[in-house]
């Protein structure tokens, strides 16, 4: 597995990021809104962006809004570290849980978030209940 570094997003980031969701969804200005909003990390291989996570903190729980990886890049280990770093990001800012939003039909998805702890709370709604300090 490739060495991945993450970093927070700059705005020089934004045209690549909108790529990415668009080659996933299709990229709108919802995805704008949540570059010039939320928490946004991204992942990198060899300096070059592989993949981000972005971020909606809200009151005790953060929420992965979008968890992207370029294609070239999957299944080397980037979606992983940046579920890590959200994981950490939500930790830090003492978050009693992580959230995200799967659909039904995604089993994919539905596999690499319970693969790494989540577990159902309701309907399309995954959380990972988040150690507290002391």
């Amino acid at each position: 597995m490739r060495d991945v570094a993450v970093r927070p997003y700059r705005s020089e980031d934004e045209a690549l990021l909108f790529g990415l969701a668009r080659l996933d969804r299709g990229a709108d200005e919802r995805t704008l809104a949540v570059l010039e909003r939320e928490t946004v990390f991204v992942a990198e291989i060899d300096g070059v962006p592989a993949g981000y996570v972005a971020l909606d903190h809200q009151e005790n729980a953060v929420r992965v809004d979008q968890l992207f990886v370029s294609p070239e890049y999957e299944a080397q280990g980037v979606g992983r570290r940046l579920l890590e770093f959200a994981e950490g990001y939500a930790i830090s800012v003492e978050a009693s849980v992580l959230q995200v939003v799967v659909h039904d039909d995604d089993s994919r998805a539905i596999e690499f978030y319970r693969g790494r702890g989540f577990v159902p709370t309701g309907e399309e709604l995954l959380e990972l209940v988040l150690p507290q300090g002391p």
